[in-house]
């Protein structure tokens, strides 16, 4: 059977027949929060980036942030006043908390932090800082001599006739601060001024060096030749026919001379049923939010295992139990095959804890010792667990009960009750005497684990079983009982629910003595 390769290491491949050295760009706007996903394309472009290192390659990896973008409009998040705002650049609004030196640094910093902890660390350009360095001078000179067949090419690959007023820079007007609303009425090449008119009713002349920049479709080509980009990924979106990277394509080798990047196009990742992430309607969830909840390997995972053609369905809440389930497993394992092993190494992070507590377990744990650390290390000690590396436990447990407290549905959450409770009323005769059984044969065993609870309670329903026996000798009847009745009387008597946990982790994560005490109490309850 032949070996499936890594889209990673296709990539890496394909790109390594333009030669052996490359630079890697990713680039997201920092307008809003920066979601999950908006990951995918930071993780796709270090995975290609980790595939050209391990084949000896010259790469680099940057991250461009576009934050002298305008901003668009009032989004969800942000108040009335930023109404007077939408139109100027990111990076020259006020931040929303007043504690950041911009609005895009306001987004843009958490966002940092985050790539950090995945493990990914690129060499950061900011675009205003760009444009304010000179940077882009040339290519903004080159652009504006160029216009008409830069207009020629946009309507012939996107099939949009450019006006007649068009033109590929944007000043930014001097009198209302606007980037949007501002037209060029000609330009000095030897100065390096531009002069405009504005919507606002102003007019002036704008320097090339940081008064305002190149329109997205030719920025993207022009960043290409400045920077040397030799590898992007991007969203399907930019992909589509007539879109941004087929006249960047065209931009890049009959206006500015140089080869596009080898394009890597990637779908987009739902949250739950809500469809695409967008921070301009709401549907997101934060990167740094997540990285409260799972490990960045997890995160890692959740797009290295999937080609980037293929769309990512995303939900916290219970299916991502499933996901930090299926990651455990190749973490423990290693993976069956060189694909599943190349996952493993792809989702790597350095420097992250690990430790031998299921997340599952330790959602268990977690509300069976109400949140108190103490106990839940006397609970991961009883379990049988490691318990050397206390700093890794701390970490599960915080990323466990911030799932708990944000993302998980109320029929994962559960607590222990202080007092017996009232519903333990309901239980029948043979549930009150499974119960006595259970608890008799408890206080004759030695301390049990999450296995030997979950064969203890299943031995009730089978015939020969210890606790079915013992069952029989309490009724003095045959007894019969489906395991679903068996668990339902463990629930009422200790959650006063009818459901809860699996059981094994769940009672090996109690006192015995606890256990024992209630079981016969809640067996003899008669109101």
């Amino acid at each position: 059977m032949t070996e499936i390769t890594h889209w990673a290491d296709v990539v890496a491949e394909e790109t390594l027949e333009r030669g052996n050295t490359h630079l890697v760009a990713t680039g997201i706007t920092p307008s809003g929060h920066i979601h999950v996903g908006n990951m995918r394309e930071v993780v796709t472009a270090d995975a290609a980036y980790r595939a050209l290192l391990d084949r000896d390659a010259n790469a680099e990896l940057i991250y461009i942030a576009d934050t002298y973008d305008p901003l668009r409009k009032v989004y969800p998040f942000l108040d009335e006043s930023y109404e007077e705002h939408v139109g100027k650049p990111l990076s020259e609004i006020p931040c929303p908390c007043g504690e950041c030196k911009n609005y895009a640094d306001h987004f843009l910093q958490p966002f940092l932090k985050s790539l950090h902890r995945l493990g990914i660390k690129p060499e950061v350009y900011l675009a205003d800082e760009l444009y304010k360095s000179g940077r882009y001078n040339e290519g903004i000179k080159t652009a504006l001599k160029k216009r008409d067949k830069i207009a020629a090419i946009l309507k012939e690959v996107s099939g949009r006739q450019p006006g007649d007023d068009w033109s590929p820079f944007n000043p930014i007007c001097m009198q209302c601060g606007k980037i949007n609303t501002t037209r060029v009425t000609s330009f000095d090449e030897r100065e390096e001024t531009v002069d405009y008119t504005c919507s606002c009713g102003h007019s002036g002349t704008v320097p090339m060096q940081g008064g305002g920049k190149l329109t997205w479709r030719v920025d993207w080509p022009a960043r290409w030749q400045i920077l040397g980009v030799t590898v992007e990924p991007f969203g399907k979106d930019h992909a589509s026919r007539g879109g941004s990277y087929d006249t960047g394509k065209r931009i890049a080798r009959e206006i500015f001379g140089c080869e596009p990047p080898h394009p890597i196009v990637y779908e987009w990742i739902m949250l739950g049923k809500e469809g695409a992430m967008s921070s301009s309607t709401g549907v997101v969830v934060s990167i740094a939010d997540m990285l409260k909840v799972v490990p960045p390997e997890v995160l890692r995972y959740l797009i290295i295992r999937t080609k980037p053609e293929k769309h990512i369905r995303f939900d916290p809440a219970q299916p991502l139990l499933t996901l930090v389930d299926q990651y455990e497993k190749l973490h423990q394992t290693g993976g069956t095959s060189e694909y599943d092993r190349r996952v493993k190494e792809l989702s790597h992070a350095s420097g992250l804890c690990h430790t031998d507590i299921p997340f599952k377990h330790m959602t268990t744990i977690h509300q069976v010792a109400h949140g108190d650390f103490d106990r839940i290390l006397k609970i991961v000690e009883r379990a049988g667990y490691d318990t050397k590396n206390t700093e890794c436990i701390k970490q599960l447990a915080d990323n466990v009960g911030n799932w708990l407290d944000m993302y998980a549905p109320p029929f994962a959450k559960f607590s222990v009750q202080e007092k017996l409770p009232e519903l333990a009323a309901t239980l029948s005769d043979k549930q009150r005497a499974f119960l006595t059984t259970l608890a008799d044969v408890l206080e004759e065993s030695a301390e049990l684990d999450g296995s030997d609870y979950h064969n203890l309670v299943y031995s009730a329903k089978e015939e020969g079983g210890r606790l079915h026996r013992e069952m029989e000798k309490v009724l003095g009847e045959e007894f019969t009982i489906g395991p679903k009745d068996l668990f339902k009387a463990l629930y009422i008597s200790l959650l006063g629910q009818a459901s809860g946990p699996k059981a094994g982790w769940f009672l090996s994560s109690l006192e015995k003595d606890f256990l024992i005490k209630r079981f016969r109490e809640a067996a003899a309850y008669r109101p």
